[in-house]
């Protein structure tokens, strides 16, 4: 669950959303080229120099380093928008809402290329900055997204700790109810993952409880139009029509390692009809991952039911909305194999089911999957008679 705070600035008001996604439009005059495109230099490199030269200019020279550095990494340069978020970063200590924003923003670069640590350090001097400035909701924004990054690591014991601190800081925050509740879902969500990484299934079900009560609670709450005194504080996780989604799927995943498949397939059958309203209207990435991660839970379902046919459609839709974004496939690439795999098993096709469970261990790093897909990998070896066969990878 990758999701990010973020927000933006339109029309003199803070709108939340999941991903950083940001335009910036001149009004006339005309772009230079250069074999045909115009460069992110060409294009916000000016305004970032001319900025740091104007005294009271905040927002456009850190909006104009933000921008830069996001095109930099769409036309992979990341390792030119590093040190530019850097820059900013070192320079906008005095100005809470841009320097949270871009430590937010150089985590999420380290994250997506897979360096946790240097993500997870940015957090916690987010976190420390947070405090300072008096924003215990921001503060519990870094460290809640630094606990998210500790779950992907496989650091439960430094969870642990981090997520009791956090717990605190939530129920003691007095501020937007909204935000409060968005707090609350953020909180419970990494409990609950947090609970099934351990494989104490049972102690999720309160937790569960409590992610439906804070649904139901903000369904409830109008927005409030009143910006926060703190700038620090101009921050929103996700979209509460996003965390409903994100609710359904955390049910589901408790209910696949319980047993309960019939409660599995009713969650993922509500979520992807409410993915598809949402999708509608929405284009944010975060969409196609929930909807993805909800398809191979419900796969897995159908195979062990027996619905072989039904679970061969949903694996291609998973194919589908892969080819649609690189990262995407990037990040399921091994478990679409594995599906794929387990289809084959399903269908006695044992010769396609090894190559599908070799591919799968190819892509993935992942230490649990790995495991998953060895185990039946060796029982396709035991199926075919094959069992002195070594997985060596």
């Amino acid at each position: 669950m990758n999701s990010w705070v973020s927000c933006e600035k339109r029309r003199g008001k803070i709108i939340s959303g999941a991903s950083l996604n940001y335009r910036l439009c001149f009004p006339g005059g005309k772009e230079e080229k250069n074999n045909g495109q115009s460069t992110p230099d060409h294009r916000l490199g000016f305004p970032w120099l001319i900025s740091q030269q104007i005294p009271q200019f905040e927002d456009v020279k850190f909006e104009a380093a933000s921008l830069l550095s996001e095109l930099y990494c769409q036309e992979n340069s990341v390792d030119t928008a590093k040190p530019l978020l850097r820059k900013a970063i070192q320079i906008s200590q005095q100005t809470p809402y841009w320097h949270c924003r871009l430590l937010f923003q150089l985590a999420q670069l380290h994250t997506l290329e897979k360096d946790l640590v240097s993500a997870c350090d940015l957090l916690g001097v987010g976190a420390e900055y947070a405090r300072v400035v008096g924003s215990e909701y921001t503060r519990a924004l870094f460290l809640l997204s630094k606990g998210m990054l500790l779950l992907m690591e496989r650091k439960l014991q430094e969870v642990h700790p981090l997520l009791t601190l956090c717990g605190q800081i939530v129920e003691n925050w007095q501020g937007n109810p909204i935000q409060k509740e968005s707090l609350r879902v953020f909180f419970l969500v990494l409990q609950v993952t947090h609970y099934l990484d351990a494989g104490q299934v049972k102690s999720v079900k309160p937790c569960l409880k409590q992610l439906q009560q804070c649904i139901q609670t903000i369904s409830t709450l109008h927005d409030d139009e009143i910006l926060p005194s703190n700038p620090a504080d101009l921050f929103h996780w996700l979209p509460k029509e996003h965390m409903c989604v994100l609710v359904y799927l955390v049910t589901v995943m408790h209910s696949m390692q319980a047993g309960y498949l019939e409660k599995a397939q009713k969650y993922t059958d509500k979520a992807l009809m409410q993915l598809e309203k949402l999708k509608m209207l929405d284009c944010s990435p975060i969409l196609s991952s929930f909807q993805v991660i909800l398809l191979e839970h419900i796969i897995m379902c159908r195979l062990v039911t027996g619905h072989k046919a039904t679970a061969l459609q949903e694996i291609s839709q998973v194919c589908q909305l892969c080819q649609q974004s690189p990262r995407l496939f990037s990040n399921h690439a091994a478990q679409l194999h594995t599906l794929l795999g387990l289809y084959c098993i399903s269908v006695n096709c044992m010769d396609n089911a090894e190559a599908q469970f070799t591919t799968a261990l190819r892509l993935t790093t992942h230490q649990e999957l790995w495991a998953f897909i060895v185990t039946n990998l060796a029982s396709v070896y035991i199926r075919e008679g094959n069992r002195h066969q070594e997985v060596s990878w």
